[in-house]
């Protein structure tokens, strides 16, 4: 696999490298000077940063050139991806934001997930007895959540930042302003959403110029987002939480600008001004594993990220070395421990406000061996398969009723920064569904998310109970993951993805692709990817059933079916002489953006 990653790299960095030379803009379309060279890996010093996107990457490093440090530097470069990749992020939605201070050698974490308005219950997505159809709860403002990315930014500038929340939005706002230039994902992901987009005027006016889709190599500006950021940077944000951006937003959320014309039945929301003005930020202690003699770092509870991979790299750590192994075999232990601790993260995760979430059970190495027994070299578990109680750890069995792992959008978008002092950021955001719930609040420039859809809509068994439903002020359950890696209390690596439920499974198999098969942290990020969620099958890439060890898991008895991409990631390494490596997707999303402030030579 490692030989087998080597050679992906390199073709795919040598076809990223050709269609980036090859792009123009249409005869007559609007241009711009056009974005920075795209790389997906950079080596160098004075701090780095890595995305999806070359803009946002380079806003980030603009901040780091000025003096600014991670943190900083990570907020413009979230604000930017707001504007270059507003169907993933935005201040319309919320994340996760990890970091390590080298001034105390501690991570730190930014709760910053979207909260169902007060009036919320546990029967917020159903009617006349059953269950909306997941379509018609995605396209609405029954769907929109307390957005809390504004608060997320401020929150990690008051406790860490060097600079204010005005002076790391001027590069976003200065690309909003003048635009940016639109790649052959952005046109795609435009597609994908023409008839949504098409059913609200001010969606249609920003994202379909002229009523077309925006064609690559044009210029797509956005200077409602512009005067937005430019009233958040100076007004702070009281702007959203009491203020004029908030009530624009609560006024589309409860009356959404439907096109007169437009077929749909789209349902309003009940967010009000009160929802906004009590919505926190929470700063809380990271997840930690020990993990091969390094300490794994991630996001708590209301997120299952941490957790999840957690305990999945707790079970893997008592099956033995990994190095060692075949290719099957390795992911076959891989996919089983992915699988059990998707059952316990069904059972036991959901909002830690609402509900008692065992966090340190979960992670916990005795219940991992507990579980960890369960896996056979020569045989597969059966999905959906019960889950453990790890209030009470019985060798290789289970605590109650086995319930299917509920659907959770798939589109997101990560960053990874690191300064000159050692600082570091992995953060990722969210709008959940590509393009959100589609609603563009008017004259503001950003989609509002559709993140109460990740609520369980009924439970999902009747027998077992949902950490997951509805509630009033309630974060739904989230797979976001950013993860922080030390070594001797020092920044070893760092990652991220975007994918929904795959982020999980994602960071789980770069994670143990670098640490225990040897790969570098650019080919563990190019290698192809499966992910099994405690499901009946289990989802592959194309180059991934392409592969020997494909064979062998269905062999085995893997049930693999082949499914789009998985993941987007992102990365930074501290090298041993201090240099910074900043790693990203060669091809996945179009490819990613990698860049360091001082290059040097790989």
């Amino acid at each position: 696999m490692r030989r087998h990653a080597a050679r992906i790299l390199s073709l795919l960095t040598v076809t990223a490298t050709a269609a980036l030379s090859v792009a123009a803009a249409p005869p007559g379309g609007p241009t711009h000077h056009g974005p920075p060279d795209k790389a997906p890996l950079a080596v160098g010093y004075g701090g780095a940063v890595s995305s999806v996107d070359p803009d946002a990457s380079a806003a980030g490093i603009e901040v780091l050139r000025r003096g600014g440090n991670a943190v900083d530097a990570a907020v413009a470069t979230a604000a930017a991806l707001g504007v270059t990749e507003p169907y993933s992020s935005g201040i319309g939605g919320g994340g996760y934001f990890v970091y390590y201070s080298p001034g105390d050698r501690k991570v730190h974490t930014i709760d910053g997930r979207e909260t169902a308005p007060r009036s919320a219950t546990d029967r917020l997505f159903v009617e006349n007895g059953q269950p909306l159809p997941f379509d018609a709860a995605v396209t609405s403002g029954l769907s929109v959540g307390v957005p809390g990315t504004s608060a997320t930014w401020d929150t990690a500038l008051d406790a860490w930042g060097t600079r204010s929340l005005g002076e790391v939005l001027k590069p976003a706002e200065r690309i909003a302003r003048d635009g940016f230039t639109v790649d052959a994902t952005f046109r795609s992901q435009t597609e994908g959403n023409l008839a949504r987009f098409k059913d609200f005027p001010a969606t249609a006016a920003l994202f379909l110029p002229g009523g077309r889709l925006p064609a690559v190599g044009s210029t797509l500006k956005n200077p409602d987002l512009a005067r937005t950021y430019e009233e958040l940077g100076h007004k702070g944000i009281s702007a959203v939480y009491d203020g004029e951006i908030g009530a624009d937003i609560v006024k589309t959320v409860r009356k959404p600008p439907v096109d007169p014309a437009a077929t749909r039945v789209v349902r309003p929301g009940d967010l009000t001004a009160r929802d906004l003005a009590a919505y926190r930020a929470e700063v809380q202690k990271p997840t930690r594993v020990a993990y091969r003699g390094l300490d794994v770092y991630g996001i708590a509870p209301s997120s299952s990220g941490g957790t999840t991979v957690g305990e999945a790299l707790n079970i893997l750590e008592r099956t033995g070395s990994l190095s060692r192994l075949s290719d099957a075999q390795y992911l076959h232990r891989f996919l089983e421990a992915s699988r059990i601790s998707f059952a316990d993260r069904g059972r036991w995760v959901g909002d830690p406000a609402f509900e008692k979430v065992p966090t340190a059970g979960l992670l916990s190495q005795r219940f991992a061996d507990s579980r960890a027994c369960l896996i056979k070299d020569d045989a597969v578990l059966t999905s959906p398969l019960a889950p453990g109680d790890p209030a009470h750890p019985a060798t290789c069995g289970a605590g109650g009723t086995a319930a299917p792992t509920t659907y959770e959008g798939e589109n997101t978008t990560h960053l990874t920064v690191a300064d000159k002092w050692g600082g570091v950021v992995a953060y990722t955001l969210t709008i959940e569904q590509t393009g959100g719930s589609a609603i563009t609040v008017p004259g503001r420039g950003f989609l509002l998310n559709n993140e109460l859809t990740d609520f369980s809509f009924v439970p999902a068994n009747p027998a077992v109970h949902d950490p997951n439903l509805p509630g009033p002020g309630k974060r739904p359950r989230s797979s976001i993951s950013p993860t922080i890696v030390l070594k001797n209390g020092k920044v070893d690596f760092a990652l991220g993805s975007p994918g929904g439920a795959t982020i999980i499974t994602t960071v789980l198999q770069v994670l143990t692709e670098h640490v225990d098969r040897g790969l570098p942290l650019v080919d563990a990020i190019a290698a192809p990817r499966a992910s099994q969620r405690n499901t009946a099958t289990t989802q592959a890439e194309a180059a991934f059933l392409a592969g020997p060890a494909a064979a062998q898991l269905k062999a085995l008895g893997q049930n693999l079916v082949e499914g789009a991409e998985i993941g987007a990631a992102t990365g930074i390494q501290r090298l041993p002489d201090g240099r910074w490596l900043a790693a990203a997707e060669p091809v996945r999303r179009g490819g990613g953006s990698a860049m360091v402030v001082r290059s040097s030579r790989h």
